[in-house]
């Protein structure tokens, strides 16, 4: 098997901004695994919240040897040579297990939801995200977001009431929170959910920092929405540890290294009585199609880093009054743009 990868950079509609900082353009890294003609893409989109920069993911690739294997369908001892290669690297790892599963549902004939006996008719619909901003920016953002029914704000800032008041100024839609850690006193946080379920929230995602585990426990027992974990559920051993402390999880193809331990993290989710979610970085088409194919077994899905860009390089999965709408084309079914 032959990697190559190039990268690209996707720009952003509007200034990105969550509690942790902004953007405007977001770089991925594009690959391919070619083995008997078949071609395979993968992408990954690194985040410095979990160390890594297109430089990490780079590197990693250049010093992974795919060539040591002859067969993709042996995905459990090829994904775990690339899982044992090196410490972290969590979306370069995603980027491999991606262009496998791209490659065998090629090979196949397929397209993955049919490889995995999944129903493409059960996806659910997806949140449209809406960064922080000023008010007036916010409400802009919110009437541009005519065409999709559920909302996801950004909030863990010091006007998240400002923006708040500016959305329902705008719409009376369903509405979800991430709060991105960015609520450090568990008082504070609580004094924000009781607000926020005023507001008609939803749910609250990760209100509170990932090392506080303990102060969101104390926060659940008093808390009248769920709260979803995100940077507090990264891989799937973190799940065990999370009941009782969080009602779900939101699952990221760049956080757990990709579809195979995705799959495992939904089954263990559901096990430890977990809703489950998955959500995206600033992603191209590849990656949300990707995702989108597990979707049918999910209860919430955030796959929409795709239509936050104006330069996707591919074609894939489509949203319809807020469905996701997957393509029938083998593997994860994506193709470049004209």
């Amino acid at each position: 098997m032959k990697l190559t990868f190039r990268r690209y950079d996707l720009r952003l509609r509007h200034t990105f901004t969550i509690a942790r900082g902004s953007s405007d353009i977001d770089p991925v890294i594009v690959i391919e695994v070619e083995h008997d003609g078949i071609v395979g893409l993968g992408e990954s989109a690194p985040s410095g919240r979990y160390g890594e920069s297109v430089d990490t993911v780079e590197k990693f690739l250049r010093s992974f040897d795919l060539s040591m294997f002859t067969d993709p369908f042996q995905l459990e001892s090829i994904l775990a040579a690339v899982d044992g290669h090196a410490e972290g690297n969590p979306s370069a790892k995603a980027a491999i297990d991606l262009a496998l599963h791209d490659w065998i549902g090629k090979r196949l004939g397929v397209p993955l939801y049919k490889y995995w006996g999944l129903d493409p008719s059960a996806t659910p619909v997806t949140s449209f995200t809406i960064g922080i901003d000023t008010p007036e920016m916010v409400e802009k953002k919110v009437r541009e977001a005519e065409a999709y029914p559920l909302l996801k704000i950004k909030l863990g800032g010091e006007n998240d009431r400002e923006i708040m008041k500016a959305i329902r100024r705008a719409t009376k839609k369903k509405i979800r929170v991430d709060a991105n850690e960015g609520w450090t006193a568990k008082e504070t946080a609580l004094e924000r959910v009781k607000w926020l379920e005023q507001e008609g929230v939803e749910f609250v995602e990760q209100p509170m920092p990932a090392k506080d585990l303990a102060g969101t426990a104390w926060l659940r027992e008093r808390s009248p929405l769920p709260l979803i974990a995100d940077e507090n559920c990264v891989r799937l051993t973190d799940i065990p540890k999370l009941q009782g402390v969080f009602d779900g999880i939101n699952i990221k193809l760049m956080k757990c290294t990709g579809l195979r331990e995705a799959f495992s993290m939904i089954r263990t989710a559901r096990a430890c009585g977990l809703k489950t979610m998955m959500g995206c970085m600033i992603e191209s088409s590849i990656a949300i199609t990707a995702g989108a194919h597990l979707s049918p077994l999910l209860d919430y899905a955030d796959l929409d880093g795709n239509i936050l860009i104006t330069n996707d390089p591919y074609d894939g999965v489509r949203v319809e009054n807020g469905r996701l709408v997957l393509t029938d084309r083998p593997g994860i079914g994506v193709v470049p743009r004209a």
